[in-house]
């Protein structure tokens, strides 16, 4: 894989435009001419920047990833405590999904990429453990008891949610409310 290097402006035409089809479209509807296309690039200058439709979504991922860990990062920074900042990931959520109909971009790439080695599922599988992680982090310094088991529990309702949204079936609030439940009864009594 190419070593990482700063985007040109048309490399960053090019990601937002594959990553607003592939979106809407799915990856396999979308050709490397239709991203030149809404890009307003060649063909040519779409393969020097990423080599390949599979680098390119893989960037696209990569650059998605990057913006939903900055939500969460930003919305557990502003939590009052520990045990609040193990739910924030469903707060996250909730502003992310304004903005993303089509449920999770991670999930559909994962659903269309059944190739572990394809380099895009490695960035959404990625993702996915990068979440759970974070909620066994934030569990722990909650001192949430079975630290390892809610983070998998928090993060199958959290991908749950997701998974429900293009279905028109607003679930986040009755999820948000079970995964709070599941860390009270796992977090020290207060005192």
């Amino acid at each position: 894989m190419r070593e990482a290097q700063p985007m040109s402006p048309a490399g960053r035409r090019i990601v937002a435009a594959a990553e607003e089809l592939f979106y809407r479209q799915g990856i396999t509807a979308v050709g490397v001419d239709l991203i030149a296309e809404h890009s307003g690039v060649t063909k040519r200058t779409l393969y020097n920047q990423f080599g390949s439709k599979d680098r390119l979504l893989a960037a696209c991922l990569a650059e998605r990833e990057q913006r939903w860990q900055a939500l969460v990062r930003a919305t557990v920074d502003a939590c009052d405590g520990p045990v609040q900042a193990v739910t924030a990931p469903f707060v996250a959520l909730r502003t992310w999904s304004g903005t993303n109909p089509r449920g999770c971009a991670f999930i559909n790439a994962l659903a269309e990429l059944p190739d572990p080695s394809h380099p895009a599922y490695r960035v959404a599988a990625h993702q996915k453990l990068w979440l759970k992680d974070l909620f066994e982090e934030l569990a722990g310094a909650a001192g949430c008891s079975g630290a390892a088991t809610l983070a998998t529990r928090l993060l199958v309702l959290h991908e749950g949610a997701l998974a429900m949204q293009p279905l028109l079936l607003d679930t986040l609030a009755e999820t948000a409310d079970l995964a709070r439940a599941l860390v009270r009864a796992s977090a020290p009594p207060c005192r």
